[in-house]
This record gives structure tokens, sequence and C-alpha cells, in this order.
């Protein structure tokens, strides 16, 4: 099996310089090893202890958190059982039309409104609770803050963390170390976890975005493992994890409820977010891959699918980053205006303004009241 990937996947002149032979690359054996798709092989089983993992995780520890906190699940109406809604609901479609509305009430002797009740309540059902929400964004949480520190530690005495060009001096005959080996695996065994994971996860509105996120990942981290950009390839990881952990505590907190520590920390993800992903990602990641490289080799394929992947991941960013922006928008300009209008009604009323809580943002406030 390996050499058929080997001959006909793991080409040398596809993904090293031209000249070049897989054999050639030759480590210190003390300073490390020379990387092997093989080696990846552990990822699978690795993914599944993830899995196994996230779920003793979310019912033993996030649960009790979530309680400690005062999480609390919003309470629904459920949904009477009737078999001909139930059927039409999981066989064909959970929002009917008007005419399916009319169709469906004629068939099980009910009222438009009533069968128009019975599906929003359906729905409602099958929602996830705030409780799972905290769960998943803990689980998230714990492994991002771990990897982060583990990467940070693990890169910031290596010369390419200050100097970008010391990612290629030497390619491809550049050691791993087993420190960098295993950030390798972790990072990939989690993001494989979480594409198997999807269709049970909560779906949220950017979740094709998600999904190519991730694939986008897999194959960037396993690419640049195989190819030996292994110095690369942890900053782009590390540039990730550094923000990824204050949005899903800035989650956890938003379920519980505290908004003043919700939004603040929304505020230091987004500050963190828009520099490593705008400004560092770009100009120090995908530049030294870009150009910089060519100062040590010329441009062949695996130059060109590398970059590819990591332009996939910054047009992501760009799209994430504008998300971000808007909500921030709506935070500061939206907020502001909300709470004008408020002040304004209550001095026509002869009323003294009622002292605002300690959140800036009363937007916010009036929006999650409503969840």
């Amino acid at each position: 099996m390996e050499a058929v990937l080997n001959e006909w996947i793991w080409r040398h002149d596809l993904w090293l310089p031209p000249g070049i032979h897989w054999e050639d690359i030759q480590v210190d054996p003390e300073q490390g090893h020379v990387p092997r798709p093989r080696d990846l092989t552990y990822t699978v089983p690795l993914a599944f202890a993830f899995i196994a993992c996230r779920y003793v995780f979310e019912r033993v520890v996030a649960v009790r958190l979530s309680r400690l906190l005062g999480v609390r699940d919003r309470v629904r109406v459920r949904a009477y059982y009737n078999p001909k809604l139930e059927m039409y609901y999981k066989h064909n479609c959970q929002e009917p039309s008007q005419n399916d509305v009319l169709s469906l009430s004629t068939q099980c002797g009910l009222s438009q409104r009533k069968v128009e009740t019975w599906f929003r309540r359906r729905r409602n059902q099958d929602r996830p609770n705030n409780t799972k929400k905290f769960c998943e964004a803990t689980w998230r949480f714990l492994f991002y803050f771990v990897s982060f520190i583990a990467g940070l530690n693990s890169l910031v005495k290596t010369p390419w963390f200050w100097d970008q060009r010391e990612c290629w001096r030497g390619y491809p005959n550049q050691p791993v170390s087993d420190a960098q080996y295993w950030y390798y695996t972790f990072e990939m065994g989690f993001y494989l976890s979480l594409l198997l994971c999807v269709s049970v996860d909560v779906k949220r509105k950017d979740f094709k975005e998600q999904v190519i996120h991730h694939v986008a990942t897999i194959f960037l981290i396993s690419f640049s493992y195989c190819a030996n950009y292994v110095r690369v390839g942890t900053l782009v990881m590390l540039l990730h994890d550094s923000s990824d952990f204050f949005l899903e505590s800035a989650k956890m907190f938003h379920y519980a409820g505290l908004t003043c520590i919700c939004d603040t920390l929304f505020v230091i993800f987004a500050v963190v977010f828009l520099f490593s992903r705008l400004v560092v990602f770009p100009f120090r990641v995908v530049y030294t891959t870009l150009f910089m490289s060519m100062d040590f080799f010329k441009p062949f394929f695996g130059y060109y699918f590398f970059n590819a992947l990591l332009l996939v991941l910054q047009a992501l960013h760009i799209f994430w980053a504008y998300i971000i922006l808007r909500m921030v928008y709506k935070f500061v300009f939206a907020g502001k205006n909300l709470r004008m209008k408020e002040m304004e009604k209550t001095e026509s009323k002869g009323k003294i303004p009622s002292t605002p809580n300690c959140h800036p943002w009363p937007i916010i406030n009036s929006n999650r009241s409503k969840q």
C-alpha cells in the first residue's frame, strides 16, 4: 500500500523541489526524524480517541460546570405525537409551504393554525439547548487553550518563530522533532474528529464554511507534514489557536448569561483574530511561502498546492472578519443608538433614566433576552 502511494501520489517530482528525491532527505537522528506519510496513520485512531474523550468530558465535567455557572435551558413546549405530521416532518420538510399546511390540515382534521403551531414546536424540540452548546464550547476551549500553550512553548525557542526565512533554510533536509510531530498529530486528529462529528454538532450559520475550513486544514496539515513544510505548518496552527480559545470561552460565558465577561472576551477575541489572521498570517506566513521560499528553490507543484490551501484559509479569514466587524459595529453604534432612544423615551415621559447595567452595548442584552 505504501509503495502504491509513493508511486502514484507522493511522487518526488510533485512534492519536492526539482532534482530532489525522497531518498535525498537526510537528517541528524539526534535532532529528529524525516517525516513520512505513514506517520500520520496514528491520527485516525487518535480522532476516535478524541471523540470518546469528548463524550466523557461533556457528560462528566462540562455538564457539572454548566450547572455551577448557572447555565439555564429554555423551557419549550413539546409537540404532541401525530404520526402523519411526524412522517412529513422527518421525510419531507420541516417548514411546509402554505399549500402543504392546507393539505396536512385536511388530512389530520386540524386547523391550519394548529398545524403551523405543531411544526413550530417540533422544530424547537430539535434545536440544541444551552447546555449542549456550553459543553461543545468547553471541549473546544480546553483543546485550543492546551494546544496553544504547548505549541507556543515548543516554538518560542525555534529560530523560524522570529525569522521566517529560517523556515526554508536547508529545506527539505530539516529534522522534525518529537514535539513538532506530536503537535501535528494532535492537531490533525482533533480536526479530523470535528469533521467526523460535524453532523451531530450544533449547526450554525457558517456551517458550510466550517466544513470547508476543517477539510482545508486537514489537507494542509497532512500535506505540509509529508512535504516537510513543518516549520510553516506549526506557525499556521499556532496562529489559529491563538484566537480560537478566546471565542470558545466567550461562548461559554454567553450561555451562562454572564454578559460582561462574555463581551469582554469577545472584544479580546476580535482584536486577536483580526491581528493574527489579517495581518500576521498574510504578511508573515503567506508572504514567506509565496516569496521568501523562492530564494531557496524554484516553484514546483507542491509550492502552488501549498499556497493554494493557505489562500483558501485566508479567504475564510476575510469572510469571518467581515462577520466579526459587522457584529462589532452593531455592538458599538447600534447599541449606542438604542440607548439614546431609550433615554429620550424616559425623558419625554418625565422619568429619570434607570441606572445602566455593566454592559456597555444594551442591544446585546436585548437580543439575548429574546433567545
